[in-house]
């Protein structure tokens, strides 16, 4: 049906057409195909407009008056339409997609960090809240650091292949082919955390020194219910003028207090150790000892043997030290009662959930 631009009555139940048919429409897709219908390229509305080129001079301003109260008040009823369709939208998807948080739902584990390395972060705050520093140090350590440096004679036995293991080759990647380094003689994966005191003595060359050294050590040990060939240690080393075995005790007790509670304490017996003079083994009072309180081994201390300061070039004449070291597995196992060190490198989430310590370092 064609529609002139001058029917007045034409055109305005052509308003009325497209009202109803906006107005009727249940939805959006419903409401495209209606604008299309009564406003769009071939509604009949639109073909009237484009016919008011043609009329004579005199008939285009009645004409446009029509048709422009005409197209708007399609388009605010169109308005209106979409208005009220996209409201009735929203209100259906958020009544469809709803969720209801108070529904028991199954939830995937977040596993959790484990107790070994988060106990040595709590062993490296203990002493940086005194003032010490952290010290870090290479895991394939040169023979010289691991042992010379530390007053280890040539036929001691920690240097025999039941204790140590020695580096065959070393495979430097990152050229066009992977290359063997020809001179690994002498290299050896780290026995203890040592070496690194040796490092940082050599490099600050003049006291005062207060480290700990945390780490990751390996001796040829089988694993069994007490041993591991990959293990953890901290040790800790103080140079400075006029330190005794009274200070060693006194960081020893504050050490061990902060492990294991206010009730702990530390005792020292005779010992040897090549890089100590004299030397001492540390045992520990333990007021949650399995079978009730008492002393229990838990680590190794000493005044630094002075050729262990003259091979880093501090005077011992000068400068005194000392040295303690333990193994962090040891300590965990002490804390909280485990009886199989095998637990500890297996990979069982349920080991590291029962300690809480999922939420650290999150």
């Amino acid at each position: 049906m064609t529609l002139s631009p001058l029917d007045e009555a034409g055109i305005a139940q052509a308003v009325e057409d497209a009202k109803a048919a906006f107005s009727g429409a249940s939805s959006l897709e419903e409401l495209k195909e209606a604008r299309l219908s009564h406003s769009g390229d071939k509604a009949p509305i639109t073909h009237a407009n484009m016919q008011i080129r043609n009329l004579d001079k005199a008939d285009k301003p009645v004409a446009g008056k029509l048709m422009g109260a005409a197209r708007k008040a399609i388009g605010e009823a169109l308005a209106a339409a979409t208005e009220r369709l996209e409201a009735a939208d929203q209100a259906r998807v958020l009544r469809e997609e709803r969720v209801d948080v108070t529904v028991p739902t199954r939830r995937n584990p977040i596993g959790a960090r484990h107790p070994l390395p988060v106990l040595m972060e709590d062993v490296a705050d203990l002493f940086v809240a005194m003032g010490w520093e952290i010290a870090e140090g290479p895991e394939i350590e040169n023979e010289w650091f691991n042992f010379d440096s530390l007053n280890f004679g040539p036929d001691h036995p920690a240097r025999q292949m039941q204790d140590t293991f020695y580096i065959d080759s070393v495979q430097r990647v990152g050229f066009e082919s992977t290359q063997k380094v020809a001179d690994t003689e002498g290299l050896v994966l780290r026995t203890h955390t040592s070496p690194v005191q040796s490092r940082v003595m050599l490099d600050r060359g003049e006291p005062p020194i207060y480290i700990v050294c945390p780490g990751k050590v390996f001796r040829t040990d089988a694993l069994d219910a007490t041993h591991t060939p990959v293990f953890h240690q901290i040790e800790g080393l103080a140079v400075d003028k006029g330190l005794t075995m009274e200070h060693l005790k006194g960081a020893l007790d504050h050490f061990a207090k902060g492990m294991f509670g206010p009730e702990a304490k530390t005792r020292l017996r005779p010992s040897f150790f090549p890089f100590t003079e004299p030397s001492a083994e540390m045992d520990l009072w333990f007021p949650q000892k399995k079978g009730g309180p008492g002393w229990i081994e838990w680590g190794g201390c000493g005044m630094v043997n002075p050729e262990v300061l003259r091979n880093a070039g501090i005077d011992p004449a000068v400068y005194t030290g000392f040295a303690f070291g333990m193994g962090i597995e040891r300590t965990l196992m002490l804390r909280n009662s485990i009886d199989d060190m095998r637990d500890m490198v297996e990979g069982d989430v349920r080991f590291s959930t029962q300690f809480a310590t999922t939420g650290r370092g999150n």
